[in-house]
């Protein structure tokens, strides 16, 4: 019997996670199961790339440059994979070729070896840069096809996309579904014709969010797909993928037998299974099947990652809402995939759009970049209204993108000077400078894990036979005094933390400019005494990882400027004065 086993790149360590927790994995629950993992024979093992990188220094308080250097050392047989965005490396906007060069080699330097590259329109351009850089580095690029459904999107185009990738030197191409919107036919059809049309290996990429996923899984085997995505049980389904030990139970002694040990994989999906208790706080309330995501298309780990930015607004009752809305964003914005970073354009544009309570009423920075073709190319037309509140004259970007930055790598080492000199931390500072400012600060520090309406330990001296507690209450924080056996004081002394401003009464003659939205103060536009006219740019807000400017709602002088530079706001808080 002639055999062609079918390959199996574990998703456990990074979109698994990504997609059922928020992507908030600590590498110390990655560690003592690492050996295993390296045992079972995977074609590789996706571990970096994603949102992994921005998570580990906004919120876990780790390096991720460390988290890949420590599984190496655990797990030298199996080849790492990572995802990278192309010319937005792992961030948000597109970086200087610098930065990509820069970028490409220090990951190589840490242990990855196969890196899936794709641009979140399918504009090929702005993955030459990765792809070159890779080669040059001697390591595995695997091209990727952003799959999507619109009217704009079919077959025909998709082989055009293969070939393309396969001129470019791609040494596998990958099928990206990151919405799980492929259908069983689709898959059958898309795969064969691939393998008649390309003559590099073909991977399969899909999310089980549909329910459709084992049918599709089965239809591109019978195709000839040589390698899949799937994720340990104990972190599969839901918006995750399909049940590794599924497809190895499935084809065992059959053809294409993929060869690996279901016990070993029992123990590896036993760890997990307490693994993931760790991080209930941040599970997915979408647990089963949505057909309706084939309307929405959003993707497996956009979903967890929006409900708990809605749960942090205390929106999250808004969130079939902002489904609903998705698609309209989508359609207006000329149908780009719905991928990292457009599926956060786009989702974030939509929450706003919902929560303004106007359509467009906010629109952010990076809405504007992208629909001004400063991502690179849109599938379709633009909408016109949206068009004209984003420009005056309608002209976009029809370059690549990167040919309008200037190299960013001396600025950067100018900005830090003889601080974090380090090639990693630099790049770190390059792609997230404030939140990467912050992580230095923290780092190698214990951080205490804050959890809604949860006190942590004592933060401040207190008066004897009292206590001081720091608390979260519906998002926002607190210190606390609190007496001798748990009993408040007579006249407990609450108070706002030094971090919020404590809003000044409005002059008498001013009106008070509000914050529309959750978030913090990205940057400041304005000081006390400018004179500014309506619409006006006061004020730079960063929501959701998007960042939003805030206009003057009147014109006149600003009085008072209750804000500054970091702090977090509420919808409604006070953020300067303008009389």
């Amino acid at each position: 019997m002639e055999t062609n086993p079918l390959k199996i790149t574990e998703l456990v360590l990074r979109d698994a996670h990504q997609s059922l927790l928020a992507t908030r994995m600590r590498t110390e629950d990655m560690l003592p199961i690492a050996e295993k993992l390296d045992q079972v024979g995977f074609f590789s093992l996706e571990m970096w790339g994603g949102a992994t990188f921005d998570t580990c220094i906004r919120f876990l308080n780790e390096d991720p440059w460390e988290r890949a250097r420590a599984l190496k050392k655990k797990m030298p047989n199996t080849p790492f994979q990572m995802l990278l965005r192309g010319q937005n490396t792992v961030g948000y906007r597109h970086y200087a070729d610098d930065i990509v060069e820069r970028f490409v080699k220090q990951s190589v330097d840490v242990g990855i070896n196969i890196f899936r590259i794709f641009d979140a329109l399918n504009d090929f351009r702005n993955i030459e840069t990765a792809v070159n850089t890779v080669k040059k580095c001697g390591e595995t690029v695997e091209g990727c096809i952003s799959y999507t459904v619109s009217p704009f999107h079919n077959i025909e185009l998709y082989l055009k996309m293969g070939t393309r990738l396969e001129e470019m030197g791609s040494d596998i191409l990958c099928i990206k579904d990151m919405a799980g919107l492929l259908t069983p036919d689709v898959t059958k059809t898309l795969v064969t014709e691939l393998k008649k049309n390309i003559k590099i290996p073909i991977h399969l990429h899909t999310h089980a969010t549909t329910g459709l996923v084992g049918m599709n899984m089965q239809c591109a085997i019978e195709a000839g797909v040589d390698m899949v995505d799937t994720a340990i049980s104990s972190l599969s389904m839901g918006t995750s993928h399909y049940a590794t030990e599924c497809i190895v139970a499935a084809l065992k002694d059959t053809p294409r037998d993929t060869g690996l040990d279901l016990n070993l994989l029992e123990e590896i999906n036993n760890y997990f299974t307490e693994v993931r208790k760790n991080y209930a706080e941040f599970e997915s309330d979408f647990k089963g099947v949505d057909i309706n995501i084939l309307k929405s298309q959003i993707p497996g780990g956009m979903i967890s990652n929006m409900e708990n930015q809605l749960r942090e607004q205390n929106a999250l009752d808004k969130l079939e809402e902002v489904l609903k809305e998705v698609p309209r964003v989508r359609k207006d914005m000329g149908y780009p995939p719905l991928v990292t970073p457009t599926s956060q354009i786009v989702g974030s544009q939509a929450t706003l759009n919902v929560l303004t309570g106007e359509r467009y009423k906010i629109i952010t920075k990076e809405t504007r970049q992208c629909v001004l073709g400063n991502y690179g190319k849109l599938p379709a037309p633009i909408d016109e209204e949206l068009m004209n509140k984003v420009s005056a004259d309608g002209k976009v970007t029809d370059c690549r993108p990167a040919d309008l930055l200037d190299p960013e790598w001396g600025t950067v080492c100018k900005e830090l000077g003889d601080q974090y000199t380090s090639e990693e931390d630099r790049l770190t500072y390059a792609l997230f400078p404030k939140v990467a400012l912050k992580f230095f600060e923290a780092r190698g520090k214990p951080q205490p894990k804050a959890a809604a309406a949860q006190t942590n330990a004592p933060v401040a001296a207190a008066p004897a036979g009292s206590a001081v507690y720091s608390v979260r209450v519906n998002g926002k924080d607190y210190t606390v005094e609190v007496a001798a056996g748990g009993a408040a004081s007579p006249a407990p002394a609450v108070t706002a933390p030094a971090a919020l401003p404590v809003a000044a009464p409005a002059a008498s003659n001013g009106s008070p400019l509000v914050a529309p939205l959750p978030g913090s103060i990205f940057s400041m536009k304005c000081k006390q005494g400018d004179a500014v006219n309506e619409g006006d740019t006061i004020l730079v807000m960063e929501s959701m990882k998007m960042e939003s400017e805030i206009t003057a709602h009147q014109s006149g002088t600003i009085q008072s400027v209750l804000v500054k530079e970091g702090d977090s706001v509420q919808t409604g808080d006070e953020l300067v004065i303008i009389g």
